[in-house]
Parts: C-alpha cells; sequence; structure tokens
C-alpha cells in the first residue's frame, strides 16, 4: 500500500499541466470518483484495523496535493488565457494626437450675448421653429400683401385656405407674442432661437441662421432706452472704442424703427464686398413696440410702453472673428473650427 501511494505521488508531482485539456486529464485521472487516488481510498478497508489510520493519513495528504496541484494550474491558465486576449501595445509606434473638442464660434458668441443681457435683468424665452402664420406675421402687424409672406421669402410647410398657415418661423419674434400673451407687464426678456427665410446664399447672407431678439414693455419706456441698452451691449461686445449708427427705418411691429450699423471690420470704413462697399455693416433692427401689437396681446398701449430689437448671432459672430464668409459658419470645415479649440 505504501509503495502504491509513493508511486502515485511521483505520478502527480511530474504530470505537467500547460494546456486546457492537459488540466482536464489531469482531473479525470487523479480527481474524479473512479480516478486512481479513490481506487487506494477503497483498499484501506481491505487493511487491518491498526494500519487504516497511518495509509487514511498518507492518502488524505496525496488527495490534498492533487488538489491543490489542480488549483494552481487553473489559475495560472486563466492568468495565460487573459495576457492572450489583451491586445499588445508597441511602444515604437507614435504617440496618437488628442483631438478635443471645441464649442463652435457661433455657440460661443450667443452664450455672450445672453450674458450680457442676463446682466442687464433680461430673461431667457424659447419657442417652436415650426410657427403658425397668425403669430410670425398676423398679431406683429404685417399686413396681409407684405413681401415677406411670399413663398420667395418664407418656407411655408402648409397652405390652407380659412385656417392658420404652419411655416418655419423668419424671426423669433413669435416668442415675443407668446410672452405678451401669457405674462404681464412689465416684461424684459430675449428670445434667441434658429430661423428660416428663403434667401440667396451669398457671403453675407444663408437660409438658415440664428437670431438674437429683446423685449421690454413696461410703464413710461422710451426710445433713450433703448438706445442706452443697445450701446451698453455693442460696447461689452465689440469693446468700447466701438463706433455705431442708427438709420432711420419700418418694421411692421415697431413705430419708429431704426437699424444700427459699426464700422466695417474688415475694411475700417473704406469699403469692400462684405460690407458693399459702404464702409458700414448692419447688426441690428429696433425700434418702439407698435401699439397694435400691444393691443394683439391685450396690452392697453396708452398705459404701457416698450421696445424691441433682433440681431443676428452669426453676422455679430463674423464680426468678432473677422470671418469674411458666413458660409463657414455652416460647412463645418475643421480647419476652420479648430481655431476655436482654445
Amino acid at each position: 500500500m505504501k509503495h502504491s501511494i509513493e508511486e502515485l505521488r511521483r505520478e502527480i508531482d511530474t504530470f505537467t499541466i500547460r494546456t486546457a485539456d492537459e488540466l482536464e486529464a489531469f482531473r479525470l485521472r487523479f480527481m474524479v470518483r473512479k480516478g486512481s487516488v479513490a481506487k487506494l481510498f477503497n483498499q484501506l478497508k481491505d487493511l487491518s484495523p491498526a494500519d487504516r489510520p497511518g495509509y487514511g493519513q498518507l492518502l488524505n495528504q496525496l488527495k490534498q496535493s492533487a488538489d491543490r496541484k489542480y488549483e494552481d494550474a487553473e489559475k495560472q491558465l486563466e492568468v495565460l488565457s487573459s495576457s492572450a486576449g489583451k491586445k499588445r501595445i508597441d511602444l515604437t509606434l507614435p504617440g496618437r494626437k488628442q483631438y478635443p473638442g471645441s464649442e463652435h464660434p457661433v455657440q460661443k458668441v450667443l452664450g455672450d450675448m445672453k450674458q450680457i443681457f442676463r446682466a442687464m435683468g433680461f430673461t431667457i424665452a424659447t419657442g417652436p421653429e415650426l410657427e403658425l402664420d397668425s403669430y410670425n406675421f398676423d398679431m406683429l402687424n404685417f399686413p396681409a400683401n407684405h413681401p415677406a409672406r411670399d413663398m420667395q421669402d418664407t418656407f411655408f410647410i402648409t397652405r390652407n385656405e380659412g385656417e392658420d398657415d404652419q411655416l418655419l418661423r423668419t424671426h423669433t419674434s413669435p416668442v415675443q407674442i407668446r410672452v405678451m400673451l401669457d405674462e404681464k407687464p412689465p416684461i424684459r426678456v430675449i428670445c434667441p432661437g434658429k430661423v428660416y427665410r428663403n434667401e440667396a446664399i451669398s457671403a453675407r447672407s444663408y437660409c438658415v441662421f440664428h437670431q438674437l431678439e429683446g423685449l421690454y414693455i413696461d410703464k413710461s419706456v422710451s426710445f433713450a432706452d433703448l438706445k442706452a441698452t443697445i450701446y451698453s451691449f455693442a460696447k461689452q461686445m465689440f469693446g468700447s472704442d466701438v463706433q455705431l449708427r442708427f438709420r432711420p427705418s419700418f418694421f411692421p411691429f415697431t413705430e419708429p424703427s431704426a437699424e444700427v450699423d459699426v464700422t466695417c471690420y474688415l475694411c475700417g470704413g473704406k469699403g469692400c464686398r462684405v460690407c458693399k462697399q459702404s464702409g458700414w455693416l448692419e447688426i441690428l433692427g429696433c425700434g418702439m413696440v407698435h401699439p397694435n401689437v400691444l393691443k394683439n396681446c391685450s396690452i392697453d398701449p396708452d398705459e404701457f410702453s416698450g421696445f424691441a430689437f433682433g440681431m443676428g448671432v452669426d453676422r455679430t459672430a463674423l464680426l468678432r472673428y473677422k470671418i469674411d464668409d458666413i458660409r463657414l459658419l455652416f460647412e463645418n470645415d475643421v480647419r476652420m473650427l479648430e481655431q476655436f479649440s482654445q
């Protein structure tokens, strides 16, 4: 019996386990119920009672030795398997350049605009881009035959006789209407958003662009308040030495109305293709809210007055970053966008 135990121990110690198949062969040979170790345990009943304890202890040690070898080999194979599954890193390869994301220049400018007007006490209001004709035109005092209603200028979605047409909003002024219908004065809001116009695409204009409009309704609001707001914004946005020009204009929803220009940033006022040789660039339109608009929103024009303004965010981005073509803002050219990653 002793000789059989020693011989089986040598077999266990010298058994080589390098693969999963060899590990399974070890288990089947030594560890199962009909394996070599179990057969020796079955022979204990043939021994005398005096010899059984001694040989039983030797067999237990033999079984524990086989179990340890199996567990150690199993762990080693798991480590080798996980290491083989990992991709090897070639340390001789050149490093991979990281391309950090960046905020789009239009969003940078829009964020600065919001911050400036928030500091003046304006809140932010938004509305749907798919708008009703009545909010986009009628309640803003647009005549029925106004050119802006033509298909050449507006993207209409539905044209139903006797029903409110649906269209892609041409400005964010409908948001002002929604605010005046839902809230009572005093009202001080800005309305940023994307707008759509069926225009010819050029260096100065695009069929889709971003706009920010402002509205202030309260008692005794004057044009002087409007000019002070515009000057404060322009100086914070373009610098303290900015030069502005107010020109009389006409908008159906304001009276009196004005357009505001700044000196062309490319030619310094000498004239170029971007400013159409005028030396000035228009940045916004503004005026006192028309009494008809206030009446349409159930606000008494005899008690309240207000001003409104609207500006193109994209054109302001062109001014700030000295970009000479608005189309660059929509083409997603990485060579242009990566300049704003800092």
